[in-house]
Parts: C-alpha cells; structure tokens; sequence
C-alpha cells in the first residue's frame, strides 16, 4: 500500500509487511526475475533490477536468494513465466485503487482480485478508470529523527521535485528518471531514509471513516496478502485516530 500521504497509514502498511516477511520476499523475487529479464542481469545497466536488490537487500533477504532471482530472469536458472499488469477499481467510500500484479496465471490472479473487492464493497474498473487520479513519482520518506533544513537543501540540490513534512516525517519527491540520482546523493551526504520508491502518489485524497475505513483496509490488506500482488495504491484519507481503531 503506497502513495498517500497519511503517515499513521504506512505504519499500517510497515507492520503488516513485517508480519508477512515470507511473501515479501516472494513478491520482491518476482520483481527481481522480472527485471533481469526484461533489462539483463547487469546491476549497473539495469536501472529496474538494481531498485529491486535495493529494495530486497532493505528487507535483509539473503544474498543466495537474490542471485537466484536474477539468474532466473537471465535464463542461467529454470524459472517460472511471469506477467504483469495493474488493475484498477473503487473501493468502500469510492477511494481509488490501483493494484500492481504478477503473476503466472492471469485468471487465477483476477478472480482473486475481484472476489476481493466484490467482498469489501468495492468494484473493478477498466483500464484508465482511475489510474488519471495519481502521478508515478519516486518517493523517499525519513523519519522524524532527520533534519528538515538539512534534507531539504540537499534533495533539491540534488533534483528533488519537492520535499514536504508532516506529522514528523519528512517525505522527498522526484520525477521517477531522477529518483536514483536523488536517493544516492542524500546516501553519499550520510541521510539513511526509511524507505524509498518509485511508486503512485494521488493527486488528492479522499476522507473516510467508520465501518467504510475498516472495509476498506481489511481490502487492501487481502490484496496485499496475495503473492501476485506487487503493490496497492489507494487515495484515502483516514485520521490517526480512526486507524488506531481499525488496528485494534
């Protein structure tokens, strides 16, 4: 679940993750395969497949693990066919979703998206319905124990589109051809951030509340508990009083 900008709300995404290490490695050893086969195995040459390893190395996934992934990509290693493609609906309190899939069984995949959002209120759209509703950004988010001043200065040195706080977290934009630039320059001047993506960032944001909410994110959380699933994007505005009631 990416691309809001609720931060109480990736706390949420952060802690279901960390229960599900297992399917992230899944999800992030698909990307890896994928990668290396559409852009070759060379780390340097491949812009995709190194955001991959990055992304797999933050998640402490062994290294034997990765260098599978990639020889599979290359064909140096049998491997499966993935496809991939993105889905897009309303869910409860009509916010916009797009899910993010690969797969090597599109009708397994679909059914299982839609049962998901049949299931919580929601409903699949076609191909463009919602995908207007969001910009594909890189993203890079530092916790509240980073300076302000300091990152901001440094990420529009260094071609940030824009650098913004709220509620203690300190989140850097950028168009996704200078996101690799960005993120590098802010590891060289010694800023560690907490995460960092290319990912769909919602032009606007839309309120919801009550049982809609806790629809809401026991949808995306399904979703996200699918292994085809990459990623989910979604445009709510949930308080951060309302979703320390929906986490119990």
């Amino acid at each position: 679940m990416a691309g809001h900008s609720k931060w109480a709300n990736i706390k949420h995404r952060k802690g279901a993750q960390d229960a599900k290490r297992g399917k992230i490695f899944t999800k992030l050893i698909k990307e890896i395969t994928v990668a290396a086969k559409i852009g070759g195995g060379d780390l340097e040459s491949n812009a995709r497949l190194r955001l991959a390893v990055d992304k797999a190395k933050q998640a402490n996934m062994p290294k034997d693990n990765i260098e599978r992934g990639i020889k599979k990509g290359t064909g140096d290693l049998d491997g499966v066919t993935y496809e991939e493609g993105v889905f897009e609906g309303y869910g409860p309190g009509g916010v916009a979703v797009i899910v993010e899939f690969m797969t090597d069984n599109r009708t397994r995949t679909v059914a299982d998206v839609r049962h998901a959002f049949n299931k919580y209120g929601g409903s699949l759209g076609v191909s463009g319905s919602v995908a207007f509703m969001f910009d594909r950004k890189g993203q890079i988010i530092f916790s509240d124990d980073k300076d302000f001043d300091t990152i901001f200065e440094a990420a529009l040195e260094a071609g940030a589109e824009d650098v913004k706080e709220e509620d203690g977290i300190i989140e850097v934009v950028t168009d996704p051809a200078d996101f690799e630039t960005v993120k590098n320059s802010l590891e060289e001047q010694g800023l560690k951030s907490q995460s960092a993506e290319v990912t769909m960032i919602p032009q606007n944001l839309t309120p919801i509340e009550g049982k809609q909410a806790e629809s809401l994110m026991k949808m995306i959380d399904v979703l996200e508990d699918n292994d085809d699933v990459q990623d989910v994007h979604a445009n709510f505005d949930i308080s951060d009083e309302e979703m320390e009631k929906i986490m119990g």
